[in-house]
């Protein structure tokens, strides 16, 4: 892995047109070159049969296939959850998880190195922020498995911005690395098959709403009032709830999309009948579901995951007032596959006694 070369992922289809006419290349390379990386998957500039070999020497000469130096690998035991540990250039890990269901395979992605918003149950958090990945890192994790899953004549289904990271805090890498993703000539996974997953930072997401975006949206509630909310996710405190909600009513009216909200519930927290209750009526004629998820416990904090009795009450209280909703398939807890669970015990692994 050369790290002193530029990253070829980091380049959209008009800046590798560009670089490839600048050498005195004719346009249907960029084609050739944009196909070899996206459709065939290749990951070395010689095994570009389709251009010329002087054209492969160049590109190898000029940029490095690869920012992600894979550390160690995990399986859950019903072998349906994969993890992958990569350590960047910079010398920050991230990882990257995925999910096998019957009819989809799901990536859950990472957008930054740490994070710093600090929810206080996410192992993420409990790191702080370290990096941004550039959309070429964040583009190069979804081919790492695509790879993969070639091998098996399969291919990714769905990817989710909700691994390591605020993807809304590395906004402009985030949403590249989803247009070139999506890109019709290349790897063209549609727009809709991506969900960007936000703590609620406001004014990205007015933002996402203004360039009328057809990735999707989640955004992590967890409770119902400011003095709870604040407690576990310290960005209420300059995006109150009432104000994320008008955000959200706002999305789904010009979008004419549904959103969704995640909500991790930690035993005798946020899982009572009133907070269901209360739920309902703050997003009651809002266009939503949402996504209730058992928490999965890390090290850093001291709060359980509800009873399945709880888990099941809320849902069924949501039901009855009308509220979409589902219980999220927990996956790989045995392996920690939880956002940086696994980087978090490698950074502490690597910390001098």
């Amino acid at each position: 892995m050369n790290v002193a070369l530029p990253l070829i992922y980091n380049l959209d289809f008009e800046q590798l047109t560009a670089q490839l006419k600048a050498w005195g290349q004719p346009a249907y390379r960029a084609i050739q070159v944009w196909e070899g990386l996206y459709k065939q998957l290749w990951d070395r500039a010689e095994d570009f049969s389709n251009i010329p070999k002087d054209l492969r020497e160049k590109l190898a000469a000029s940029h490095s296939f690869s920012n992600l130096d894979k550390q160690d690998t995990q399986f859950s035991t019903d072998g349906q959850t994969q993890k992958v540990l990569f350590m960047l250039p910079n010398g920050n890990a991230i990882e990257t998880v995925l999910m096998r269901y019957a009819e989809r395979r799901t990536l859950c992605i990472s957008t930054q190195a740490g994070c710093a918003m600090g929810c206080v149950f996410c192992a993420t958090g409990q790191m702080g922020f370290k990096s941004n990945l550039s959309s070429g890192e964040i583009v190069e994790q979804v081919l790492f498995f695509s790879r993969l899953l070639k091998q098996d004549e399969d291919r990714v289904t769905n990817v989710v911005l909700m691994g390591m990271g605020e993807p809304f805090h590395n906004y402009d890498a985030s949403l590249a690395a989803v247009e070139r993703l999506s890109h019709p000539k290349g790897f063209n996974l549609g727009a809709r098959r991506f969900t960007i997953s936000t703590v609620g930072l406001i004014p990205a997401i007015k933002r996402f709403t203004a360039e009328r975006r057809q990735t999707g949206l989640a955004i992590s509630l967890h409770a119902t009032n400011d003095e709870l909310r604040s407690s576990m996710l310290p960005v209420n405190d300059r995006y109150p709830i009432v104000d994320l909600i008008q955000a959200c009513h706002e999305y789904v009216e010009k979008s004419g999309r549904r959103i969704t909200f995640e909500w991790a519930l930690i035993k005798d927290v946020n899982d009572s009948r009133e907070q269901a209750v209360d739920l309902a009526e703050l997003l009651k004629g809002l266009n939503c579901h949402v996504n209730i998820i058992p928490l999965n416990p890390t090290k850093g904090f001291a709060g359980a995951r509800s009873t399945r009795e709880r888990v099941t009450e809320f849902r069924d209280i949501l039901h009855a007032e009308g509220i979409s909703c589902t219980v999220r398939v927990r996956r790989g807890i045995d392996i920690q596959a939880g956002c940086g669970q696994l980087a978090e015990s490698h950074t502490l692994a690597a910390k001098p006694a």
